[in-house]
């Protein structure tokens, strides 16, 4: 793992710290891809991590005096997600973040680290590579301004240097005449990784194109335009044939490959589909595709921002201790440093009812509450837990010694079978009751996007929810 976990208080001591140990350090905000990397080995050479997720200002999204739309570097998924502003002018983004993984990823994924990872695979690089955007590095000897269709060089590869920061994104707003939609293919409703993903935006004069941007994502080393396509659209109506002929010339852009998700043939059909769906339903005014109004976050009262500013900066060797809140009780943990929150919690706290099941993000058994939101442990660096409050399914029976409703609903309802994945479905499904104390069929389903049964018995814990709601309902109208 790593050996130095600094914590800096303000951007530009977070930009020091990089230049100082270029080379050997990264910066971590979400960290959702780097830690897994750092525990596969997959990244060699890391011995510094730089957390940005305490400093106040990074996360904002902005609409600025010079007209762009503009992301801080600490933007996650969920905030562009729930943004009205982007699901009004930047929808194909805001359609990426939602089917971006789970509630607890989105919670800490953000959008600069998307497009620092580089996969091909990656769903907000291909709508801001349509929308035209831009990202800002930033250095101790200086800022430049990069093209996103600059910025890639091949399978995850940039040209940023070493010592750089992505400080900034930034983007036209869509005009009132342009219209956009954003279809990811994935092998499964939720948690997937992008087959296949397009971006299709439109101008429109009346029912003639203006202008035409197809970008497509997962087939070829980069996100790829399809130039003759938005030729062939420009100038013409919206009709059936134009946009069949449009889809053939997208799919003969495609340069895919043979892999475990997908053959190369698949994946130039489904590019073909994906791309005529997007123009059909631009075309019908059916491009929203499903977004809800109001999404399940599972990230408390803070809504995942940075509220206070940290103060001073930390620095977590081999022997500073991490000093957090557990359950709500101050707790000092020495030699857990260089580990996950995950393994902290469960080898020196002792609470074990925090899972390892994949320990990639992928199960959800390892869900907690993070300054309120929930997270998954595994992809967290302990020292994250410094000066934070941490909540674990220890945590959630009420201050008269009762269980909560939800833990008592899954006793009742017999939603607890092999067991292992019932502390994670519980922690999602608290912070669901938190958010919205009546929620719909739907929105217990998308709570628990991030969390797997291999019982397959979701019925009862759909049952389970539904039943710890009208409880919880009952409670408060005695009040």
């Amino acid at each position: 793992m790593w050996e130095t976990y600094y914590t800096p208080a303000t951007l530009d001591e977070a930009i020091t710290v990089l230049g100082k140990h270029k080379g050997s350090a990264r910066i971590i905000a979400g960290g959702t891809d780097l830690i897994l990397e750092l525990e596969r080995g997959v990244r060699s050479g890391v011995k510094t991590l730089i957390d940005i997720t305490r400093i106040p200002g990074l996360d904002t999204i902005t609409l600025g005096d010079d007209g762009l739309i503009h992301l801080g570097p600490l933007v996650t998924h969920n905030h562009v997600a729930g943004s009205k502003l982007i699901v009004e002018q930047a929808l194909p983004l805001a359609q990426a973040s939602w089917w971006e993984a789970s509630p607890q990823i989105r919670n800490r994924g953000t959008v600069a680290g998307n497009l620092i990872t580089a996969s091909p695979a990656n769903d907000a690089i291909t709508p801001l590579m349509a929308l035209g955007a831009q990202v800002t590095l930033r250095s101790v000897d200086g800022e430049r301004i990069v093209p996103l269709a600059d910025f890639y060089t091949g399978v995850r590869k940039t040209v940023m240097e070493p010592d750089e920061m992505l400080t900034a994104i930034s983007f036209a707003p869509l005009d009132t005449p342009a219209r956009g939609m954003f279809i990811k293919l994935g092998l499964r409703k939720a948690q997937a990784i992008s087959v296949v993903n397009v971006a299709v935006i439109v101008a429109l004069d009346g029912e003639m194109v203006v202008d035409a941007k197809i970008t497509m994502g997962s087939v070829a080393p980069t996100i790829i335009r399809a130039p003759e396509a938005e030729e062939f659209l420009a100038g013409k109506s919206l009709t059936q044939e134009a946009i069949d002929e449009a889809a053939k010339l997208a799919a003969a852009a495609s340069k895919p490959i043979d892999d475990i998700r997908g053959s190369a043939a698949y994946r130039c059909e489904m590019v073909r589909v994906l791309t005529r769906r997007a123009l059909m339903a631009i075309r019908d005014g059916e491009e929203t595709g499903g977004l809800p109004s109001d999404p399940v976050m599972l990230w408390g009262k803070s809504k995942g921002l940075v509220k206070k500013e940290l103060g001073q900066s930390f620095v977590h060797g081999e022997d500073e201790p991490i000093e957090t809140v557990i359950n709500g009780q101050p707790v000092t943990i020495r030699g857990a440093n260089h580990k996950t929150l995950l393994r902290m919690l469960r080898e020196d706290v002792g609470l074990v009812g925090t899972k390892e099941g994949c320990a990639e993000g992928e199960c959800g058994a390892c869900t907690v509450y993070l300054d309120g939101a929930a997270v998954m442990s595994c992809l967290v660096g302990a020292p994250r837990a410094h000066g934070a409050e941490i909540v674990t399914i220890e945590g959630l029976a009420q201050d008269d010694g009762h269980l909560h409703p939800l833990q008592e609903a899954f006793v009742e309802e017999g939603a607890v079978q092999c067991g292992y994945c019932t502390p994670g479905f519980i922690m999602s499904g608290a912070k669901l009751l938190e958010e919205r104390p009546n929620p719909s069929h739907w929105e217990i389903q998308q709570s628990i996007t991030g969390n797997l049964c291999r019982c397959t018995g979701y019925y009862k814990i759909v049952s389970a929810f539904e039943h710890a709601a009208e409880t919880m309902d009952k409670e408060e109208g005695k009040k």
